[in-house]
């Protein structure tokens, strides 16, 4: 395969040829200049072109251009999709190369974003990349796909250094040149051929030495190389199939036409390339020739040329510099157990470097002891915890060198931080030998110069810098001189073991306790066998006090191999614990024996009654204070009348407990117990006689215990006396409880009640209780009488309701100056909360008296006045129930006068008088007015007219000559008004000879269009019973009445009734169900308008479908009446 020369790959990029030059070329018989110029086409010309060689864009509206960034600097490119015509986000990727896919690689040098313009409904994504490095240079691509729509676009990232030179001096390539004139023997490697006839298992090797950081593209791309190329006819030589560069170098690609006169074009990666100062064409003859200066990894790509309809391609491979070891490794010596760092630098930011030990590659992972830190161009090998097999030559080799260096791992200096000491066992303990060093290294363990042997007594362990020596069991052939020897140190650590034996004390002739038992009076010799090595000296004690050889009563005896404890003539005090000491230079041994004297026991003491019956008793005593040393196997029991001295026994078998019944007594009659211990040696005296005690009957059991009430904290029971009261009669009862769970009973009453209700107090809430109550008399408490199941403390809630008296139902009306006293009952438990308001406000109490109490709540006014009108609020809530009720005070008082009189018209004995209502109607309505007349002469004053309800009023029969002053009064409920309002002018009554002439009156129309006066109200109804709808309307002529429900007529529906009297319109609904609850609408029609009201009808206990359908209510109408009972209140339904 040609390969360009190593002066086009070395030399410096060359600028664009001057203007002489093609001549030169003219000259040496290639085309003339006219046919490659470096003036780039007019921009309509440059834009035709692309828009006929590139596809039309289908999503994008702005697609990213290719920009140049220094190294360290921020670059942003920006792709915005139109989404007019999409439905959900299109999705977009982002790529380097033709696979390197950029999602995975976000972070500290790559961000991607996207945001979304809501007016203009444009998508924006955009790739930022952060500081960026020379290796970020090369071709990228953006693709956007929606749903079987897809759009992309390529473009450039080209990287250069952040200090610039001018284009003539590039001091890296000096240096450069420098290296290839050092190294012109050398042949030149091409790496396509070497990839192309390497195997697979050695394409990570060539990558790593030749620098291909794109491997996977250029192995795709060398595959699509070996198809071969079709014979053409525009190309009599096509391009090599591939080219290779080093970074900064130059290219030449070279094509020969079979007819100069076809026009060539040049593409890199599809796109076409424009001359330019790094994209130079040539033409000699049918030659066609493409340079490419200063190549960067962005030219690193597919190149191909066209000529009319045929095509030819090649692949460019552009190779990073060699990574140089700029700092060497050094040797290092080391203790085993260090850390060992080993650092070197290359010439470039995170270099792919590779670690060797002795020739074979360092792969570091999880269980790996090495691990490699980078830290830009410096690179470190750490090794944790060195040990000798660390101990190698370790290298690093780069794509441009190498380095390496010795490390030695030496031992440290051993120190004996703990040594073995001697030790002294006793026969069948362990043996436990320890030291410590300070080295984690194994040793090796000896006994009298022979090596130990592991067993399973026998335990060597070696745990870090420590060493045991474990022995179990010692025996005596144990004994010896142990020493402990570090591998690969000249130490030793030396230890004595000696095994001795202490003194025993053998008892194994005695009980399991060591308990000896001897009778009172007898003699007592005990032989206890011992053992040791020199013999035990033996002592004996009683406490603090030691028992001595020789001739006493209590004394020992001392033998080889036994000790002896001798007692002669045994007495009650010699029962105790004996205590014997063995001592020798082994240890010392301990025992104690206990020495038991029996004898007959004391008499108990005397005896308790604790119950009395008609006929019998309960006794109870307590066991004599010393058994004589021997169980108390049971008692027998005497008894006797209290004025006899003849004792009987009650009991032939011994009573073991230390209660007993004797039974068959006469009532009435004083008796006297006593009792006698027995055990193994015989029998006690006899116990002091108990007190005397008469045998008595108790009551029996009251009856019918139930609950009387309950609240939070109180339980109230109630019973009925026993049914039989015995000869001692009843002295009271006594009520007791306990807890649910618990058998502890609470006695509720301190003292004897003689009545049958009592209550229990201070109880916990939600508490549950049994109960019981015995009866009491002189014979003691009665058998209880229980409550068949446990009570609940808690009080039951009842939701409160207000009986509002009828006569509150409406509005109440006092005087002013009486006394409103108004009682509310109520019900509700426990005690209800209440609270009074009028018309919103909080009441003053002190002008309006509130008492409450458990079941009514009164309201005092001692004088009423007119400000005390108005509604009254009452709450009453009872946990979370509440109920509520409106009670309407109405305090009136007398109205004040008309405000003025006047006088209309006089004509014959006639006056017409008109005045205006009172300001003060006395907080009630107007009834009526009452017209006084008076003579001017006498101004006596008398009535004409009462009741009147008119403001106008005309007088009559008043006498010819005379003159006359009105006045009138106001009337409401209280009476007249105190004042009256006089007319300001008098009415004269003309003499005879005047022409009275009648007025003439127009007819008045009466006729009017319906109004109604009184409308519809919403209401509630309950299913089942009657409701009815009222209104009044006025109108003349009459009106005629329609009823609607839901904007639909009423007629002929048996079950609803329609009334009309005076006026007042009724619509009367049989026995309602849910289906009837609607809009119903009154409408009043005549000849002058028409009138409609509207109100909505509530019916409260739905009824389902089948229950609507079994009523015979069609179909239709009942999904029509569910349709619209869900509209009207979905919430519910």
């Amino acid at each position: 395969m040609p390969e360009p020369t190593k002066k086009e790959e070395n030399e410096v990029p060359a600028p664009a040829p001057p203007p002489e030059e093609p001549s030169k070329e003219k000259e040496a018989g290639t085309t003339p200049a006219k046919d490659w110029t470096l003036v780039e086409p007019p921009p309509g010309e440059e834009q035709a072109k692309q828009n006929a060689n590139s596809q039309l864009s289908i999503l994008f509206i702005e697609k990213p251009q290719g920009g140049t960034v220094k190294v360290g600097e921020d670059i942003t490119f920006i792709a915005k999709v139109k989404a007019e015509d999409l439905l959900r986000k299109p999705t977009i990727k982002w790529f380097k190369g033709k696979w390197m896919d950029l999602a995975s690689k976000a972070g500290k040098h790559l961000q991607l974003k996207e945001t979304f313009e809501r007016h203009s409904r444009v998508y924006t994504f955009e790739m930022q990349i952060i500081k960026a490095k020379e290796n970020f240079a090369g071709n990228y691509r953006c693709e956007v796909t929606y749903k079987d729509k897809f759009d992309s676009c390529s473009f450039d990232l080209e990287v250069h250094e952040s200090t610039g030179t001018t284009p003539n001096i590039d001091i890296r390539s000096a240096f450069k040149r420098r290296e290839v004139k050092q190294q012109e023997e050398e042949p030149q490697v091409d790496v396509w051929e070497l990839l192309k006839n390497a195997k697979p298992s050695e394409y990570e090797k060539i990558a790593f030495q030749y620098g291909i950081t794109d491997l996977r593209g250029m192995l795709k791309r060398l595959k699509r190389m070996r198809r071969e190329e079709k014979k053409s006819a525009a190309f009599a030589k096509i391009l090599d199939p591939a080219y290779q560069v080093d970074k900064g170098g130059r290219v030449r690609f070279v094509v020969e036409l079979a007819d100069p006169k076809l026009e060539v074009k040049w593409y890199k990666n599809g796109q076409e390339i424009r001359p330019s100062t790094k994209y130079i064409f040539e033409h000699k003859g049918c030659q066609r020739i493409l340079f490419i200066n200063n190549c960067q990894m962005t030219d690193d790509s597919e190149y191909y040329v066209t000529a009319g309809d045929e095509k030819c391609s090649t692949e460019l491979f552009v190779r990073e510099p060699p990574i140089m070891v700029t700092k060497q490794l050094e040797d290092t010596t080391a203790y085993c157990g260090e850390r060992v760092e080993l650092e070197c630098e290359v010439s470039e930011d995170d270099a792919n470097v590779k670690w060797f030990k002795n020739g074979e590659e360092i792969i570091p992972g999880p269980k790996s002891r090495y691990r490699i830190r980078v830290e830009g161009k410096k690179h470190i090998l750490i090794i944790e915890g060195a040990t000798k097999a660390d101990a190698a030559e370790y290298s690093v080799m780069t794509t441009g060198g190498q380095s390496s260096a010795k490390l030695s791992v030496d031992l440290k200096p051993l120190k004996i931080l703990t040594p073995l000491t001697d030790q002294t066992v006793n026969l069948g303990k362990e043996i436990y030998l320890k030291c410590e060093i300070s080295e984690n290294i194994p040793g090796k363990w000896t006994k009298n110069g022979l090596p130990v042997q592991e067993s399973d007594r026998l335990k060597v362990v070696h745990k870090g810098r420590i060493h045991k020596l474990v022995i179990a069991n010692a025996l005596t052939e144990d004994e010896g001189d142990y020493v402990f020897a570090p591998d690969a140190y000249n130490v030793t650590l030396p230890a004595k073991v000696h095994v001795i034996d202490p003194p025993k004390i053998i008892l194994d002739g005695l009980d399991a306790d060591n308990t000896v038992t001897v009778i009172a009076g007898n003699k007592l010799r005990l032989e206890i066998p011992i053992s040791g090595e020199p013999p035990p000296k033996a002592m004996w004690s009683r406490g603090d006090k030691a028992i001595m050889e020789g001739s006493g009563r209590i004394r020992t005896e001392s033998y080889p191999d036994s000790s002896t404890l001798v007692i002669d003539i045994a007495e009650r005090d010699d029962s105790g614990v004996y205590h014997i000491n063995l001592k020798n230079e082994a240890g010392e041994a301990h025992a104690s024996i206990k020495v038991k004297v029996v004898d007959f026991p004391d008499p108990p003491v005397a005896p308790t009654v604790t119950e009395v019956g008609d006929d019998w008793c309960i006794m109870n005593w307590e066991p004599p204070a010393y058994d004589g040393g021997s169980p108390i196997l049971g008692y027998f029991i005497e008894r006797k009348k209290k004025q006899s001295s003849r004792w009987m026994r009650l009991n032939f078998d011994l009573c073991k407990e230390t209660t007993f019944e004797p039974k068959k007594m006469i009532e009435g009659v004083a008796y006297e117990v006593r009792i006698f211990a027995v055990n193994a040696i015989g029998i006690s005296k006899p116990s002091m006689p108990s007190r005397p005690f008469v045998p008595l009957a108790v009551t029996s059991p009251p009856t019918l215990l139930t609950v009387d009430s309950v609240t939070d904290t109180t339980v109230t029971m109630r019973w009925r006396p026993p049914d039989h009261i015995g000869a001692a009669g009843l002295d009271g009862y006594v009520l007791e409880y306990c807890f649910e769970g618990t058998e502890d009973w609470i006695v509720a009453n301190k003292d004897l009640i003689d009545k049958t209700k009592f209550t229990i107090t201070g109880l916990p809430t939600d508490a549950k209780i049994f109960v019981r109550v015995k009866a009491v008399n002189a014979a003691g408490a009665s058998e209880p009488k229980y409550y068949s199941q446990p009570i609940l403390v808690k009080e039951i809630i009842e939701p409160p309701k207000i009986r509002i008296p009828r006569h509150l139902k409406q509005t109440y009306i006092r005087r002013v100056g009486e006394a409103v006293n108004l009682v509310i009952p109520f019900q509700g438990k426990p005690r209800p909360e209440l609270t009074w308001k009028k018309d919103g406000a909080e009441i003053d109490k002190n002008q309006i008296n509130i008492r409450n109490s458990e079941t009514d709540t009164i309201i005092f006014i001692r004088k009423a006045e007119r400000s005390h009108s108005g509604k009254y609020d009452l709450q009453v809530k009872v946990d979370k129930f509440v109920e509520t009720a409106l009670i309407d005070i109405q305090i009136i008082d007398r109205p004040g006068p008309p405000q003025i009189v006047k006088i209309e018209d006089v004509w014959g004995e006639n006056v017409a008088l008109t005045w205006t209502p009172p300001k003060d109607d006395g907080n009630a309505a107007i009834t009526g007015y009452t017209i006084q007349k008076a003579d001017k002469k006498s101004m006596e004053w008398f009535t004409v007219i009462e009741h009147y309800h008119r403001t106008s009023a005309t007088i009559t029969e008043l006498v010819i000559g005379n003159e006359y002053y009105f006045r009138v009064f106001s009337e409401n409920m209280c009476g007249l008004s105190e004042d009256a309002t006089m007319t300001k002018e008098s009415a004269v009554i003309a003499k005879d000879g005047k022409i009275y002439k009648n007025p003439v009156y127009e007819d008045f129309d009466f006729s009017e269009a319906p109004m109604f006066t009184q409308p519809l109200v919403n209401t509630y109804a309950i299913a089942g019973y009657n409701a009815t709808l009222n209104c009044s309307v006025r109108g003349n002529p009459k009106p005629k009445i329609t009823w609607m429900k839901n904007k639909v007529v009423i007629v002929d529906d048996p079950r609803y009734r329609m009334f009309s009297n005076q006026g007042v319109c009724t619509l009367e609904i049989r026995k309602p169900s849910p289906y009837d609850g609607g809009t119903y609408c009154c409408k009043a029609v005549n000849d002058l308008g028409t009138v409609e009201i509207e109100c909505k009808l509530e019916v409260k206990g739905g009824l389902s479908f089948c229950r609507l359908l079994l009523q015979g209510v069609p179909p239709n109408i009942i999904d029509s009446y569910l349709r619209d009972l869900h509209s009207s209140n979905p919430e519910e339904y």
